[in-house]
């Protein structure tokens, strides 16, 4: 599991970044069942705008374990994008498609999630089907 969230090295096949796309939303749905406990114990206001607030020392857990879920998530979906990207043949640097308005994003979820990667080995390493 910590290869498959944390390196950035290899290629990984579609299924493996579907199970890690779960994962993410899994992470999510903990992060949000711990602040509603968190909430529970150190409430704090909802403004007329419907914004929840917290404020001094009592909004800093809420912080950490937002910024640990942050960190975790960033540093994870890049890992997984970057290796798919792998198994397709294509750099790391591809992700950076997504800067393109609408038409990245669907070209960038279509090689990812989508399309078969190469068969047999390529630059980035063995075929993760046959290994």
């Amino acid at each position: 599991m910590k290869e498959l969230l944390f390196s950035f090295q290899g290629r990984i096949n579609r299924k493996k970044m579907w199970l890690g796309t779960f994962i993410h939303i899994g992470a999510a749905i903990v992060v949000g069942i711990i602040f509603a406990i968190l909430w529970s114990i150190i409430p704090g206001t909802i403004g007329e705008d419907g914004t929840y607030h917290v404020e001094g020392a009592g909004a800093v857990p809420y912080i950490v374990i937002g910024l640990a879920y942050l960190a975790f998530s960033v540093w994870s979906g890049l890992a997984l994008a970057v290796k798919r990207l792998h198994d397709r043949n294509k750099s790391g640097w591809f992700f950076l498609i997504q800067l393109i308005p609408l038409i990245g994003t669907i070209w960038y979820l279509l090689e990812v999630l989508i399309l078969k990667g190469t068969a047999g080995p390529n630059r980035f390493g063995e075929d993760p089907l046959q290994a």
